[in-house]
């Protein structure tokens, strides 16, 4: 996959400048302090690729506590060079053999048929793989871990795997728990409004390219989406399955219920918009006993991971526009239901290539090293 040439041209309104509280900053900052006695030694596969190109500016801004970064990618990757902390490393060609003997950690985005593939590579010498695709995420033997939620799960991995769930279920859960903290979820209806990021580097650059050819009156080319996406939305993101949800719409089903360890039901409707990154979703809830928005507003608030953007009156609230890039799932629009005396709605946004991709991984990888696991 490509490395995409992006910009983005923000005006950031006052209220997104606002500093963090010290809780909410030591909620969402990395792992600075942690101090090991040995060598650690980190891996990413799948270097060239918009996630492996995150795993990158993760690390090195959360400080994450590694000795030597070793590059992995493809043939047609192989000997490309990247930075890292003031060092120039090198894309050594991802093959099987004993290349992973002595590395810690994996962080593997390369799409499931390489993860299915290289697994047992990978993880033979005992490296521990945390998999951005979806090749394992439902198998009942290795854990799906949202650290805000689950991270516990991650210490139960038998086959030294732990799996990242989907973009769209890491942002939707982070929002959930602190409200299945107050009251059992019975439902979820859910609409997301997922960017071109969310298709990879070519989504990206499909966007860009449409946007400079609708801007010249030429006609948009279309390879990656299945219509044109400027000027346009498309309810339609991966294959549609026998009961007419699409698989993106039942991952969020499914793997909902394995990181809550709960009955949830989710309903999803997944909408590709001609945004060029952060993923937005508009979330209806069902919960056994009623909450009000004012219980609901204030466990957001003392959530990990989440920061509250909700003032009507003042028109603010979480836009994408102006949240690429950062680490937390925003929450805004905090209000009563209107069909259900226990339901709750709110609009959430968070970028998908860094929570919802790269990020979540680091931050399982963080945990393995604070509660000892990688020593």
């Amino acid at each position: 996959m490509s490395n995409p040439t992006c910009h983005f041209f923000v005006s950031e309104p006052y209220y997104y400048k606002v500093n963090p509280s010290p809780n909410q900053k030591r909620r969402t900052e990395g792992n600075l302090n942690i101090k090991l006695s040995r060598v650690m030694r980190v891996a990413i596969v799948g270097t060239s690729g918009a996630v492996g190109q995150e795993f990158l500016r993760v690390l090195a801004e959360r400080n994450f506590p590694l000795d030597e970064l070793v590059l992995f990618g493809s043939s047609r990757s192989s000997g490309a060079t990247y930075n890292f902390k003031g060092k120039t490393l090198t894309v050594k060609e991802l093959q099987h053999n004993d290349d992973f003997k002595g590395i810690d950690i994996a962080l593997v985005s390369a799409g499931a048929g390489i993860s299915k593939d290289y697994a047992e590579t990978i993880t033979k010498f005992g490296t521990i793989m945390i998999d951005n695709s979806s090749a394992f995420r439902m198998e009942e033997d290795i854990p799906l871990v949202v650290p805000e939620v689950n991270a516990a799960d991650a210490k139960n991995m038998p086959r030294s795997i732990i799996a990242n769930p989907n973009c769209t279920t890491i942002q939707m859960v982070v929002a959930l728990k602190p409200i299945e903290a107050l009251s059992h979820i019975k439902r979820v209806h859910i609409s997301t409004y997922q960017s071109a990021s969310g298709a990879g580097a070519s989504g990206m650059e499909e966007l860009q390219a449409q946007t400079l050819q609708v801007a010249h009156k030429e006609e948009p080319t279309v390879k990656k989406f299945a219509y044109q996406i400027v000027q346009n939305l498309i309810p339609h993101i991966d294959v549609f399955l026998d009961n007419d949800y699409t698989k993106e719409e039942m991952k969020m089903f499914h793997e909902a219920r394995k990181i809550m360890h709960s009955d949830v039901l989710v309903s999803a409707t997944a909408v590709r918009v001609p945004v060029m990154r952060a993923h937005s979703e508009a979330i209806w809830v069902e919960t056994e006993e009623e909450i009000t928005p004012e219980q609901a507003r204030a466990a957001f608030e003392k959530a990990d991971g989440v920061v509250v953007i909700d003032n009507p009156a003042g028109k603010q609230y979480p836009m994408p526009l102006y949240l690429a890039g950062r680490d937390e799932v925003f929450v805004g629009r905090i209000r009563k239901d209107l069909t259900t005396p226990n339901g709750l709605t709110f609009w959430t946004v968070s970028d998908q290539i860094k929570k919802g991709a790269a990020l979540n991984a680091v931050q399982i990888a963080e945990y393995l090293v604070k509660e000892g696991v990688v020593k």
